[in-house]
């Protein structure tokens, strides 16, 4: 009866090692499907956000040889001689002496011209672009130079002058300087609206490549200043006086007001 009870109890164990390791091997069979079956999901998807990488790469490089073949085609100096005015609204204009470019509209007003003011003779500062309405100038852009001219110095015309730095200078020296120029032009009229123009520049540097734009019409002036801050002034005596300074007969940039005069005549309406 013991030997009996030995051999069940053998043979017992024995059914219960083959069940555990037919258990085990039905796991790991699982578990390397299941781990393969991952794999191949993560391999599809890899495949597929590689070739998503690979189509945003190509679309991005057609992109920059598209946007650099337009600068090659739509691309032209600012220059009296050969500088031709147009509306289409992709083209870009370089100005000649700083490189700096200029697109064609701003602030839903077309560009004319460009120049570059100089100090002490050597020292390009930054470049100045004007955007006229072309219907305010309709009837003006027939007549001569000095009815244009007239038009650019009456606030009346709609216009934005663009500046953009050709070097990093202080805010502070900037306003300072454009102050000490439109102060005698405003024959001691509205004198408190030059601290309120001051005010509108922010404190800090002016870094190559920043941009101002001040749009003028009638006795308001709006600037745009470098970090993107808009605010006004409202004088027209202040508005007249900005007008002068480059328009008038002692511009701070005459080869910009010369190219102005120019792209008003032949722009189109």
């Amino acid at each position: 009866q013991t030997s009996n009870l030995r051999f069940q109890l053998m043979l017992s164990v024995q059914i219960l090692s083959r069940t555990f390791a037919n258990s085990r091997q039905l796991l790991v069979r699982r578990t390397i499907a299941s781990t393969t079956r991952v794999s191949s999901l993560s391999y599809s998807r890899y495949q597929s956000s590689s070739s998503c990488v690979m189509l945003a790469a190509a679309a991005a490089a057609a992109g920059a040889v598209t946007v650099h073949a337009m600068r090659e085609s739509r691309t032209c100096n600012c220059d009296a001689s050969e500088n031709l005015i147009s509306l289409q609204p992709g083209k870009i204009t370089k100005e000649k002496s700083t490189g700096i470019f200029f697109p064609q509209l701003v602030n839903g007003m077309t560009f004319t011209g460009c120049g570059v003011r100089v100090k002490w003779g050597f020292i390009k500062v930054y470049a100045v672009g004007t955007y006229v309405d072309p219907i305010a100038f309709d009837y003006v852009r027939h007549q001569g130079d000095y009815e244009i001219v007239s038009a650019l110095l009456d606030p009346k015309y709609p216009r934005t002058i663009r500046l953009v730095m050709n070097r990093t200078l202080s805010n502070e020296k900037f306003v300072n300087a454009l102050v000490e120029s439109i102060e005698p032009r405003m024959n001691g009229e509205d004198l408190d609206k030059l601290e309120e123009f001051k005010k509108l520049l922010p404190p800090g540097d002016l870094v190559s490549g920043a941009v101002i734009e001040m749009t003028i019409r009638g006795d308001t002036l709006l600037l745009k200043n470098s970090i993107g801050g808009v605010g006004a002034i409202n004088s027209i005596v202040f508005c007249k006086a900005m007008c002068n300074i480059y328009y008038g007969d002692d511009a701070v940039s005459p080869d910009h007001r010369d190219e102005a005069v120019q792209g008003i005549k032949k722009m189109n309406k």
